[in-house]
Formats: C-alpha cells, sequence, structure tokens
C-alpha cells in the first residue's frame, strides 16, 4: 500500500528539514505533503530549496494563516495514497514508529489508529496542567462517543483515505482532533490505539497549543457530538 504523509507547517524553519528527513528516512512507499500555513520566519523559502530536490513531496502554501485543521484539508485533497498518517513537523513525534502504527490497519483489524502518549511509550517529562487538561478532553470526548480513548488530541492519526469521503471537516485550527475523533466515531469506524514515544518541546522550543485552544476543544466536543 502507499502511505500519504500530511504535515502542516506553520513557523518551523529550525524543524521543518529533519522532519522531512526522517520521514524520508522511513522504508515505506510514500508521498510527503507539506502544507505550509503562511509561516512567516524563513519556512517557506527553506521548503522550496528542499522540494526541488524530492520526488514524492509536495509542497502547497497558504496566502494567510488559517490554522492546522485548514492545513489538513488542504492535503486531503491531494492525497493519492491509501493510508494517510498526519505528522506534526516539531520533531514531538518520531516518523520511525510508522511501522507500529500501521500494523491494525494492514492486518485488517483497524479503519483508524491513535498513536497514544499515555500508553506507556517513553516520553519527556514536561506540563502537568496540559497532561491534566488532555485527560479531562478525551475523557469528556470518551463519554459523548462512548469510545475508550486515552488520547484524542495526538498529533497521530492514521486512517484508510477511503474514510475522508464520508466526513466533512470543518475546524480550521486544533478543533480538528475532537470533530475528527466525534465524526469517526459516528461511523461506527474500527479504531485501534498503540503506545507512541513522545519527545514534547517547551513553548520557549516553539511549542504552539495554549490553554485557549483547550477551551475551544471543549465547546466542540460538544458541537460536533450533539449538534453538527
Amino acid at each position: 500500500m502507499k502511505i500519504s504523509v500530511i504535515i502542516p507547517v506553520y513557523n518551523e524553519v529550525d524543524t521543518i528539514e529533519e522532519i522531512i528527513s526522517r520521514v524520508i528516512e522511513v522504508a515505506i512507499e510514500k508521498e510527503i505533503i507539506v502544507v505550509d500555513d503562511f509561516s512567516t520566519d524563513g519556512t517557506r523559502e527553506r521548503l522550496k530549496k528542499i522540494v526541488q530536490s524530492e520526488e514524492n513531496m509536495k509542497v502547497l502554501y497558504h496566502k494567510r494563516n488559517k490554522g492546522k485543521g485548514a492545513a489538513l484539508r488542504t492535503g486531503f485533497e491531494f492525497v493519492t495514497g491509501d493510508i494517510v498518517i498526519i505528522q506534526d513537523a516539531d520533531l514531538e513525534y518520531n516518523p520511525n514508529e510508522y511501522p507500529k502504527l500501521l500494523e491494525p490497519l494492514l492486518d485488517g483489524r483497524a479503519d483508524v489508529v491513535y498513536g497514544s502518549r499515555f500508553l506507556g511509550g517513553p516520553h519527556r517529562v514536561l506540563f502537568f496542567w496540559h497532561y491534566i487538561g488532555n485527560k479531562l478532553l478525551t475523557l469528556l470526548s470518551n463519554a459523548l462517543t462512548n469510545l475508550n480513548l486515552t488520547d484524542i488530541e495526538t498529533c497521530y492519526k492514521v486512517f484508510k483515505t477511503q474514510i475522508l469521503k464520508g466526513i466533512n471537516l470543518k475546524s480550521n485550527r486544533f478543533g480538528f482532533e475532537p470533530e475528527f475523533t466525534a465524526k469517526v466515531s459516528k461511523k461506527k469506524l474500527r479504531i485501534y490505539e498503540v503506545p507512541i514515544s513522545y519527545s514534547g518541546r517547551t513553548y520557549s522550543e516553539g511549542k504552539k497549543i495554549t490553554w485557549r485552544d483547550g477551551i475551544v476543544a471543549l465547546f466542540l466536543i460538544f458541537w460536533y457530538r450533539l449538534f453538527d
């Protein structure tokens, strides 16, 4: 099977070359689709140089900043692979773990796989309140979807491309995470979780998600499950 790796990017000039290099090194048939969400730190210029030497890579450029969810939707429009992997550009998630993320899909057990940071993989010790916030959002999402996920906010969501045809995604920012979970739960798809490592970073190192995004996610968990 061919894998489509979607990388949404915003102001990651210090990491973009390294993450693309790590994705390329994974020994699977794949295409790489990078969506630059109107970076202003030199990322766009760096991408224009990288793409010239990479045959199986597309780079798409937003004309204004729209958010992670909007960047993912742009990338989904150009997917030609059988399975989609969402990959952040910040080096917090390790592409070497693609094989174990893909395993439940390739052997026919799953339609969607979440890579969970809370199932025992090694992780950098960082923010207590981020952890609590994530667990509360996941708990609330589970209560409304009747799932037993451990990490709805994880970047690593891997799924069969065909499910995109039956899901109308709308969120522009980090609301993509609860929206995607609510909508795949309504489709009664087979969902698996696998443990992954996590090399979290601090705000001084470039972390972008904030408590405000958590409040929005809280609202969207209710909205997409009950009203949308």
